[in-house]
């Protein structure tokens, strides 16, 4: 089933595709009411239509439907991306077809992962363990994409963003250029041509919604509780630049074509 979340018309209308790669948490359920509404709240704009799909449980949208959409946003996820699970394999397939009609597709953590897999790159565990909390990465001063050229003016040389992972990526396609890095992970941003971005952090999280996954990782004994506790109080001291991440995305995903 399709899900919609339409915003008041007020703007150019664009219709994007939200792949869902993990379930809604109880906690997001209770107060957003699931992860489309976070994701719309953080790259939406009014008079667009997003649909969400759930490629988790092998829902993607057809060939036929592609063409309807200006743009893709694949999620985050407790699985691997280098994992042989049947959706995992049927979502590779659909990133491959949307490379080959040039389709805006933006992908976080997972997304970003699963994202270099389907076009040739190597992902897998990372060999520093968890990366848990606000990272600061380190941004391309020269990086070429086009959609960038809206942010010259502001474009940082760092910015904190929220990680949530303990996969990443190794080896980033041919053809891709990498944006971002950070001394945790060394693709932490990456993009091919202009209508393929991968952020291995989460533009779209709040840190209500970090504390939520840090309780939820430490109750199921994937971080000890010194770990979870450091988060935490990174949390009291510092805060992610979330409104430059996305301005960021946003601009990928409206950008014009040329």
């Amino acid at each position: 089933m399709v899900v919609e979340a339409a915003v008041a018309a007020m703007t150019k209308s664009r219709r994007y595709a939200l792949l869902m790669a993990a379930h809604d948490s109880e906690y997001v359920l209770k107060k957003y009411s699931g992860y489309l509404n976070v994701f719309v709240a953080a790259f939406g704009d009014a008079g667009d239509t997003w649909d969400v799909y759930r490629a988790v449980d092998g829902e993607l949208p057809g060939a036929g439907d592609l063409d309807a959409y200006d743009g893709f946003v694949i999620s985050g996820s407790p699985h691997d991306a280098y994992a042989d699970e049947r959706w995992i394999l049927k979502l590779l397939i659909l990133v491959q077809d949307l490379h080959d009609m040039r389709k805006r597709v933006l992908g976080v953590c997972f997304g970003h992962q699963v994202i270099c897999r389907a076009l040739g790159g190597r992902v897998g565990r990372a060999g520093g363990g968890w990366d848990v909390g606000i990272r600061e990465v380190a941004i391309a001063a020269d990086a070429p994409c086009r959609f960038l050229e809206a942010l010259r003016g502001e474009l940082p040389e760092r910015a904190k963003l929220i990680e949530v992972h303990q996969d990443e990526v190794w080896e980033v396609p041919d053809g891709a250029e990498v944006l971002a890095s950070s001394e945790k992970t060394g693709v932490e941003m990456f993009c091919v041509g202009d209508h393929v971005l991968g952020i291995q952090g989460h533009p779209e999280y709040t840190n209500d919604i970090l504390l939520s996954l840090v309780n939820r990782l430490l109750a199921a004994g994937a971080i000890d509780v010194p770990f979870a506790e450091a988060v935490k109080r990174q949390l009291e001291d510092t805060a992610p630049d979330r409104e430059f991440w996305l301005k960021l995305c946003k601009s990928f995903l409206k950008a014009d074509d040329a």
